[in-house]
């Protein structure tokens, strides 16, 4: 294994924010990972994983441990399964799955990152969740090394989270996914409009995290207030960050080189000079103006190292 010293970390995320590593490991494996987890416990230093480099922000002083960025990028299809390393890009996976006549889920096309990070998170988009399609999840124990086989009932998934959010310390290696039968062309055609869906929202090709915050639960007057406003219903009594992010003031607030989006006020937008300073400014006066408008907390969904 070859550990680096500080290594820039910005280039390898989609915010292109924050310092260096001060070490750094590619890892393809699950041995790889045993070897550099036992490093790092042998020598006394604190690890994080990094695989796609979305929906974190890293801060400007760097990471004073050991970064393991994941590399791995393998895939197999069996019948209508897709067995897929942690670390590949779930991009690619939805366009080779269409080639093999295989889909579904093309409304999760053009969410930045990793299959292993989009199950992580329950990654969703139009309607859709990453949770829908896992059968069963591999993980790895950062402290034991143990690994474990996790059905879709014990991954915990709910709204933008899982077990394996809420106990970091569990790491996916492999997704295994249920796919339907799908017409390529139709599963191609389906991926290319919503990716130009995203385009038409400027959520493609921006130096961002993604969505910044989560859609809160709201009392039924903001509901009330959304829906006529918008003509759509609330999805399980939530109501999106964005829509009140703009409603209390904020679409197009800056701090720094930092902006909440004009086209879609929940993407913290990087306009090429922001500091991770300046984007926690930024989330704390928006969380700050939309609970003073509405009595609604705001919670990130990005990770903040």
């Amino acid at each position: 294994m070859k550990i680096q010293e500080n290594v820039p970390l910005a280039p390898l995320t989609t915010f292109k924010i924050g310092g260096a590593a001060k070490y750094f490991v590619d890892v393809a494996t699950e041995d790889e990972m045993r070897e550099v987890i036992g490093w790092a416990h042998e020598k006394g230093i604190r690890c994080i994983i990094l695989a796609g480099g979305s929906n974190v922000l890293v801060p400007d002083d760097g990471y004073d441990g050991l970064v393991i960025h994941i590399v791995s990028g393998n895939f197999s299809f069996a019948h209508r399964e897709l067995d897929a390393d942690g670390g590949c890009n779930l991009l690619s996976l939805i366009q080779a799955a269409g080639v093999k006549g295989l889909g579904g889920w093309e409304k999760l096309a053009g969410i930045p990152g990793t299959i292993g990070g989009a199950a992580r998170g329950n990654a969703g988009a139009f309607g859709a969740e990453i949770k829908d399609f896992v059968h069963k999840v591999k993980a790895i124990n950062m402290y034991s090394g143990e690994t474990r086989i996790f059905v879709n009932t014990e991954c915990g998934f709910s709204y933008r989270n899982s077990f394996f959010k809420q106990n970091p310390k569990w790491l996916i290696t492999r997704v295994f996914l249920e796919l339907q039968k799908k017409n390529s062309s139709e599963s191609a055609k389906l991926a290319e409009e919503t990716i130009a869906e995203r385009e038409k929202r400027h959520l493609q090709n921006i130096q961002a995290a993604g969505s910044f915050f989560m859609n809160p639960v709201a009392p039924q007057n903001i509901i009330d207030m959304f829906e006529k406003e918008k003509g759509v219903k609330s999805r399980e009594g939530s109501v999106p960050a964005g829509w009140l992010i703009e409603k209390a003031g904020m679409k197009g607030a800056t701090v720094g080189g930092a902006i909440s989006s004009l086209q879609h006020p929940n993407y913290i937008v990087n306009q090429g000079n922001a500091t991770a300073h300046d984007v926690r400014n930024l989330a704390q006066s928006i969380k700050l103006k939309v609970f003073d408008t509405f009595k609604i907390e705001l919670k990130e969904e990005a990770m903040i190292l």
